[in-house]
């Protein structure tokens, strides 16, 4: 096989043959994909979620991850915020050429395993090739199912609700501007499936009034969101917010606030305030979820103010991110 994509992979002869077979059916083999049909029949008998989505991360590889990881992370994490279940997932490939072999087939392994981490299929895809410089980009679309009937929506928080994140803020977006700026740091991406994190979370009892993995515009812009959807005022404590040193050194340096930098593995939750302790140690053994933390709990009806009690005891208010969040880090 040639060691670099061309125009021949998408031409639909024997190039894009080979190229299914002995990569992506190599890699995502199951019962479903393996009859290679014009499209696959999947037994789905309960109710369920849809999401979808498009990658175009640059770099195609970066620390902690690549956007093969990225692209099952972030539809996966996308079901799960709902309270679904995620069980099959379709991919589109558009490849320019130019792009080297070894780049996709390791994009493609990083989808096969996470897919498994996170217990989904991949069960129909597509690719496209153009011209280019050598680029990539997937879409992905997800499926899942409710083992049972969750009401969990913005618009359900309460008042007295208290409010969790589950790990540090900041780390994609810092690993991808690092790479994209040539600083050496060894920041790593957070790029994860949160399966375990809210199957315990589901499974416990506790009633969840709303999730939300924290992804482009960061927690600030994902709870500013949310504010306004349910019309109250949200109030973080900024010390109990989590944020590594080296994330907080390296957004010191670039002028950036961590509470707008992105995640690709992290996620806040709503609960009653009297069972935030419970949640918190049920995230905290879950995988992923070590460094989570009580940031803050929601008030009174409101026209969705966001606001903040710095270090010193004053509050400032926060607002959705204005402009482009650069760089583009999904």
């Amino acid at each position: 096989m040639d060691k670099k994509i061309t125009m021949v992979h998408g031409s639909g002869g024997r190039a894009t043959g080979e190229l299914i077979e002995k990569l992506f059916a190599k890699e995502f083999d199951n019962e479903i994909l393996s009859q290679m049909e014009d499209s696959s029949v999947v037994d789905v008998t309960k109710k369920i979620a849809m999401t979808t989505d498009s990658f175009v991360v640059t770099p195609l590889i970066f620390p902690g991850g690549d956007i093969g990881r990225l692209s099952i992370c972030g539809t996966v994490n996308d079901l799960l915020m709902r309270g679904a279940r995620p069980k099959y997932l379709t991919c589109g490939f558009i490849l320019e050429e130019g792009l080297p072999f070894e780049t996709l087939k390791k994009a493609v392994h990083s989808m096969a395993e996470t897919a498994r981490e996170a217990g989904v299929q991949i069960v129909a895809g597509d690719t496209k090739v153009i011209e280019g410089n050598g680029g990539m980009y997937i879409n992905t679309a997800g499926v899942g199912v409710f083992e049972k009937e969750w009401d969990i929506s913005s618009k359900k928080i309460k008042a007295g609700d208290a409010i969790l994140v589950s790990g540090t803020m900041g780390d994609h977006h810092a690993a991808i501007l690092g790479e994209r700026l040539n600083i050496e740091t060894d920041i790593e991406s957070d790029c994860a499936p949160l399966t375990d994190m809210t199957k315990n979370l589901l499974n416990s009892g506790i009633s969840v009034h709303a999730m939300r993995d924290v992804t482009r515009g960061g927690l600030a812009t994902v709870l500013k969101e949310i504010a306004l959807s349910a019309g109250r005022q949200i109030e973080l404590s900024e010390d109990k917010i989590p944020v590594t040193d080296k994330v907080r050194d390296f957004s010191g340096l670039l002028g950036l606030e961590p509470l707008y930098m992105g995640n690709e593995g992290k996620m806040v939750v709503f609960v009653p305030g009297d069972e935030a302790e419970k949640a918190l140690e049920l995230i905290r053994n879950s995988r992923y979820g070590e460094c989570a933390d009580v940031i803050g709990k929601v008030t009174e009806e409101s026209d969705g103010r966001l606001v903040v009690r710095t270090a010193i005891g004053g509050l400032r208010e926060l607002d959705i991110l204005q402009g482009e969040g650069l760089p583009r880090i999904c």
